[in-house]
């Protein structure tokens, strides 16, 4: 399987601007720029695009080894903070809030941290990555 996505980017660096386009059209000549990156402005950045790539990544595969358990969750609820530290990513934190009937906690715990060091972003990622998890 190959999944694609494009970059168009016009003039410099600080003052230019682009879009962003995926094979499945979600994004669809989304704008972003050098504001969307490091200042406030409408659009998306790249740190934000892996941010969001990472947190529905582990929680899928979350779902699929509580389900390799014997559980079915509910619901699984994923924030990624993502840190940028002179250009570098240098951390990403997945912070994960479940409802999983019937799963112990010890159980919970081991399945995030199997999801965490397992799911494909994760193994992407070449960076710190941590994990604090709540079931409900």
């Amino acid at each position: 399987m190959i999944r694609h996505a494009s970059a168009i980017w016009n003039g410099s660096g600080k003052e230019g601007n682009g879009n962003l386009t995926t094979q499945s059209t979600t994004l669809n000549k989304t704008q972003y720029s050098f504001n969307t990156r490091f200042a406030e402005g409408v659009g998306t950045n790249p740190e934000e695009l892996v941010a969001a790539a990472h947190a529905g990544c582990f929680t899928m595969k979350l779902s699929f080894v509580i389900g390799e358990a014997g559980f079915t969750p509910e619901t699984l609820e994923t924030k990624c903070e993502l840190t940028f530290e002179n250009g570098a990513i240098t951390k990403s934190h997945l912070i994960v809030t479940a409802k999983v009937p019937g799963i112990d906690a010890e159980k919970f715990q081991a399945a995030v941290k199997d999801a965490e060091a397992n799911c494909p972003i994760s193994k992407l990622l070449n960076t710190a990555i941590s994990s604090e998890a709540t079931l409900l």
